[in-house]
């Protein structure tokens, strides 16, 4: 069973509760426990917050449901102190599709900043989690949740006008990290995929980009940062935490060369059979997926596809997040000035 070691200074919360009806059959140490009745438990590892923002960034934020019978639901960004219409970013939270939440505090702040910083409207969904609900159950959300912002384009009450006089429909990004550029990225293929969409499906919305921050992709082969990588006390992400998020989250049965891990795994649709915005790839140099996401890239490139590609020097997996390092801070303001740039391009 994979284990995890947590930076304190986070004050991450890793209570232990003793589970008297049932064999302990997974768990990443701090994180998650599953057990043989299918029950699961998660640890308290970062506080859930309101919706509420500090007054600086002049950022309006409000929950919303999507659908109550899955219990779907997003938490808006909206600018209040730019005018006009601004670009629309769809954002899918991480946590190796078996944790985390957008009311994550973590999330919360880098949102409301990025919303400010960036002057953009951020719809942040939050899916349902494996391993209750395993792939594709986060995709079916994440696609669900762009179809009800295509709704509201269309049919938006006059309760939404809020954030729906602000967003340009005509620049609309689908963005996350980790699990989340997973999501995102599986979420614009459904939608690019020649033969099963119709290219007018996402009318009045047009989709000019993805942004894939650290992207969760994995496969059975060991890449050389997965083998080689030392990662730093406390690192978000460990080979063996990685491995068993996989186990979690995939269908049962499934290996690390399933499509959804692997995307170029034998098998699996070609990258030119889809149609592809632009896409901004954010890497870690310290991460232990940094060399797959280097692999993506160069395979997006070579089958015609617009990539742009950041390297974040010296900070590992979720650095933008956890922010446990003055370097982490510096390389975040980086990436915010990045994201602006592609999200405004």
């Amino acid at each position: 069973m994979a284990t995890i070691s947590l930076d304190p200074r986070l004050n991450l919360q890793t209570g232990k509760t003793n589970h008297q009806n049932s064999a302990l059959v997974e768990e990443i140490e701090g994180i998650i426990r599953v057990y043989k009745d299918g029950s699961v438990e998660r640890h308290l590892i970062l506080p859930n917050v309101s919706c509420a923002v500090n007054s600086e960034l002049s950022v309006t934020s409000k929950d919303v449901v999507i659908d109550k019978f899955t219990s779907l639901w997003a938490r808006l960004y909206v600018p209040s102190h730019q005018y006009g219409k601004l670009p629309l970013l769809v954002y899918f939270h991480g946590g190796g599709f078996c944790v985390g939440s957008t009311s994550w505090s973590c999330y919360h702040n880098f949102l409301s900043n990025l919303a400010s910083i960036a002057s953009c409207v951020i719809v942040s969904v939050n899916y349902r989690l494996a391993p209750e609900n395993r792939l594709p159950a986060a995709y079916e959300d994440g696609f669900k949740a762009v179809m009800w912002v295509k709704q509201q384009a269309l049919n938006g009450s006059d309760q939404e006008k809020w954030w729906l006089s602000r967003c340009s429909f005509s620049s609309v990004f689908l963005a996350g990290d980790s699990a989340g550029a997973n999501i995102a990225h599986n979420v614009a293929t459904r939608l690019g995929s020649n033969g099963t969409s119709d290219p007018s499906i996402l009318k009045p919305l047009r989709l000019k980009g993805t942004i894939l921050i650290q992207p969760f992709f994995g496969g059975e082969t060991r890449t050389e940062s997965e083998r080689q990588t030392v990662q730093p006390p406390g690192s978000a992400l460990t080979l063996p935490s990685s491995d068993t998020y996989w186990q979690l989250s995939l269908p049962v049965g499934a290996n690390r060369d399933h499509h959804w891990c692997n995307p170029f795994a034998k098998g699996a649709t070609k990258v030119g059979d889809y149609r592809l915005p632009p896409m901004m790839v954010c890497i870690s140099e310290m991460d232990i997926l940094k060399d797959r996401n280097l692999e993506f890239c160069a395979a997006m490139a070579s089958a015609g596809k617009s990539v742009e590609k950041v390297i974040y020097r010296g900070v590992g997996h979720a650095f933008q997040i956890l922010h446990n390092s003055h370097l982490s801070q510096l390389r975040t303001h980086e990436m915010m000035s990045h994201l602006k740039a592609f999200i405004n391009h």
